[in-house]
């Protein structure tokens, strides 16, 4: 029983409950309340002298309490969040080895796909109990790159954060790390590396260990929301595109990332007083995230009245060789070419020694009123790249989303400095509120986590076959809906302290989106009270010997 992390309360059996449960004399006489348990472990929790020590230190208490350890990140999730995830997460990532103490979730190898659903069964759940998985192959971990199976950690960091800030129960989901080998030469030489030593593999081998995935999870798990996490920017989006129409499955670098930032984009056009079908936007940073965030925004445009074309055409897009361009063909990726502008409009624009527009000739020429960073360039929003664009429209809205805070592309001082105050900004890692003049401008950070919880608890109460565009659109809109970005200094978007009660209401959207789009396999008469009865709250489970 006291081994047993699920279950297991400690010092808060009763005398009754430790007599019944044979657990009478293993434990100190007292007993405790939560709140007694909840004082003693935040304070052993702020005694830790690092945020890597207090990561070791939460994992700790999971293993051998975890409803104890729930109930201490929901109630302190704004302090913790960074800690049990990003930034802190990734450290714990490159340390896996080192810290290894205890396995959690299932490790799956590119070296034995005969194992594939062993595994998975060992896991211990059956085809009912499972509603969520979390899968990384590692590739692109945050902003660090390729940790091999120490990935496993952003799979378990994930789910923690479905769980407290959207009530999924932990007892219902499965980490999954795909372990494909490493290209980072520092987990190769390591001698403690727990993964497989080899080169990461890459082309038909993989391929067909991620179909044989698929397929043995949505065979094992038919109910499960399979999440994709972290995957090297080649292999994103064509496996999104690929099982998009075959399963329930969602890329939140992806789609989470683009849901949250359409939210700010929504919330910014509403402060400004006109219509996100009335900007133009740069995205700088033209990789699978950028190009993300330019679709989701040009499908919120095209519900707006515009057609394709027009909302294509609202968009500047630039990669590494500058502005994408009809003149670079054969040189793009599939996802790119569609927001290519023609060689024609842009031959006067100036260019650089190697032939590239770069993003001050964009801003110059293009005269945005939307300014999105996904580059990790820091400091490309120079001075007289903001100060140009501002010159130009009364609330310039700049996203510098690039984490960690090392290689955002602007600092928000510098953003309202140089824009006296006008513009409205969001970013991708937390700052501190600024101020300018006499007015204080809180920042609005553009986290996943104010999406991705309710949107998973969503399709969890509907049991959606398929993640759709309009529930993505349902899930933004309604973060949008909950911020007051149009009030002097406010955010663009809300903050982590209110993510709970935004989640109730994301997912309550999502789910009815659902089915409405006919994508709903539950029959939901009340869909909030679904919502409601699902949502897992961190409570000692009444137990009864038998």
């Amino acid at each position: 029983m006291l081994a047993s992390r699920s279950i297991n309360r400690s010092t808060a059996f009763t005398h009754e409950e430790r007599a019944a449960l044979g657990l009478t004399g293993l434990l100190p006489r007292a007993v405790s309340t939560m709140e007694d348990q909840l004082q003693r472990v935040h304070a052993q929790y702020e005694a830790q002298p690092t945020h890597l020590s207090k990561y070791v230190y939460l994992q700790l208490l999971r293993d051998r309490n975890e409803v104890l350890f729930f109930r201490l990140l929901t109630d302190n999730l704004e302090e913790m969040l960074p800690i049990v995830y990003t930034p802190t997460v990734g450290e714990a990532i490159q340390r896996f080895s080192h810290e290894y103490r205890r396995a959690r979730g299932v490790y799956l190898s590119i070296d034995a796909p005969d194992e594939m659903e062993i595994s998975l069964r060992n896991y211990g759940l059956d085809a009912e109990q499972v509603d969520l998985v979390v899968v990384t192959d590692s590739e692109g971990i945050l902003g660090i790159g390729d940790w091999g199976v120490g990935g496993i950690e952003i799979a378990i960091g994930k789910l923690a954060v479905y769980t407290t800030a959207g009530g999924v129960d932990p007892t219902r989901v499965i980490p999954v790390v795909l372990d494909v080998g490493t290209d980072n030469q520092t987990l190769l030489d390591e001698e403690l590396y727990v993964g497989s030593r080899q080169p990461r593999v890459r082309g038909e081998r993989y391929d067909d260990l991620i179909e044989r995935f698929v397929e043995t999870v949505t065979r094992l798990f038919p109910h499960a929301l399979l999440h994709w996490e972290d995957l090297g920017a080649d292999n994103a989006r064509r496996l999104l595109l690929k099982y998009a129409d075959r399963c329930c499955t969602f890329n939140d670098d992806m789609q989470g990332t683009a849901a949250v930032v359409l939210a700010a984009a929504l919330s910014a056009a509403r402060a400004s007083g006109t219509q996100l079908r009335d900007h133009t936007v740069v995205v700088y940073g033209a990789g699978t995230a950028g190009i993300g965030i330019a679709d989701a925004l040009r499908q919120a445009m095209q519900t707006q009245g515009l057609s394709e074309q027009e909302a294509l055409g609202r968009f500047y897009a630039l990669g590494r060789r500058g502005l994408l361009t009809e003149d670079q063909a054969g040189r793009m990726r599939d996802f790119q070419v569609p927001y290519a502008r023609s060689t024609e409009e842009v031959a006067a624009w100036s260019r650089d020694d190697d032939g590239c527009i770069r993003l001050d000739s964009v801003v110059r020429n293009g005269r945005p009123t939307m300014l999105i960073g996904t580059s990790t360039d820091p400091g490309a929003f120079t001075e007289d790249i903001v100060r140009t664009m501002a010159a130009s429209v009364d609330r310039p809205v700049i996203m510098a989303l690039s984490n960690p805070t090392s290689m955002s592309e602007a600092l928000p001082q510098d953003l309202l400095d140089w824009t006296e105050g006008r513009a409205l900004v969001a970013t991708g890692s937390p700052f501190e509120p600024v101020l300018v003049g006499e007015q204080s401008y809180t920042i609005a950070q553009a986290n996943n986590a104010l999406v991705f919880p309710g949107l998973g608890l969503g399709v969890i109460v509907s049991r959606a076959s398929r993640v759709t565009d309009g529930m993505l659109l349902a899930a933004a809109t309604t973060v949008a809906q909950r911020s007051d970005g149009d009030a002097p200094g406010a955010p663009l978007l809300p903050g982590i302290d209110a993510v709970q009660g935004l989640s109730r209401a994301v997912a309550v959207a999502v789910a009815e989106t659902a089915i409405a789009e006919g994508v709903a396999q539950a029959d939901l008469d009340d869909v909030g009270a679904a919502v409601d009865a699902t949502w897992w709250y961190p409570d000692y489970p009444d137990i009864r010997p038998i």
